[in-house]
């Protein structure tokens, strides 16, 4: 059997049959495709962007079959995907975000505690700010606990693949918009608080950014929802276990998909 994977004049064989292929890559696969099956096979170049394989005619039949059923195998799916670059180390500024919390956890006065929790009953009345000072907030140590330790991986992989202000800034309203969905959903009087909401934004985030790969490949489907059904699963592994409020991880789950596929979307760039 002979593979040559040089590209020779089209007329240089006058017995063979030319099988058209729209790109070298296509060109290259199909003749390995034709190798595979024990198929003489040529590659030629009439011209700058036209690529032919060149074949004996005995073998032109199965030399379509076999390219057929290699297009019905692969149509679905690329060997290649080009993907965003970016790392996977957690962005230092988690940690100040971690700071940030026990600060306000150990020095904040009482009563200004009082004026950020988000109190259904005082929001409805007007101070619709408690949905965001709410976040900061935490009923005690091992709540807080519980959020800087999930939050200083999820929240700074987030910061490491968005920026840490931009990261930092939607996980931020995710939570507080978590907040005002709970107090959309809900009828009753109650009050919230802690990072929770922001953290299961978080998780959103790095989940949404997945839907980027349509601009690198049109077959990146499948990756896609595999993106998606790991950070769901994730989600639910946090998100629906404990004390938290399963409603507002729910709703700041949802809500970080939901700003984090924008974000994601709006500043990718296609490469080739």
């Amino acid at each position: 059997m002979e593979l040559s994977m040089e590209a020779v004049d089209a007329d240089a064989s006058p017995a063979a049959v030319a099988i058209s292929a729209r790109s070298e890559r296509q060109a290259m696969d199909w003749s390995l495709v034709l190798a595979s099956q024990g198929i003489d096979v040529a590659i030629a170049q009439p011209g700058p962007v036209h690529w032919k394989l060149l074949v004996a005619p005995a073998d032109h039949a199965r030399a379509l079959t076999a390219i057929q059923r290699f297009r019905l195998e692969n149509r679905h799916w690329a060997w290649r995907h080009m993907l965003p670059p970016g790392e996977i180390a957690p962005h230092p500024a988690a940690l100040a975000w971690v700071c940030i919390l026990v600060l306000i956890h150990t020095g904040l006065p009482p009563d200004l505690v009082q004026r950020g929790l988000f109190n259904t009953q005082l929001v409805r009345a007007g101070e619709w700010w408690r949905a965001f000072t709410a976040v900061g907030l935490h009923a005690d140590l091992g709540h807080l606990a519980a959020n800087s330790v999930i939050g200083l991986l999820v929240l700074g992989l987030a910061m490491t693949r968005f920026g840490a202000l931009k990261a930092a800034t939607l996980t931020w309203l995710a939570a507080a918009l978590a907040n005002f969905s709970a107090l959309a959903w809900r009828d009753h009087a109650y009050t919230g608080l802690g990072a929770s909401g922001m953290v299961m934004a978080a998780i959103g985030l790095l989940t949404s950014e997945a839907v980027t790969q349509w601009r690198f490949s049109r077959f990146a489907t499948r990756s896609i929802l595999s993106a998606l059904a790991a950070g769901t699963c994730l989600f639910l592994l946090l998100g629906t276990s404990g004390r938290g409020d399963v409603l507002v991880h729910t709703a700041g789950f949802f809500w970080g998909l939901t700003l984090g596929g924008a974000a994601a979307w709006i500043g990718s760039r296609p490469r080739r």
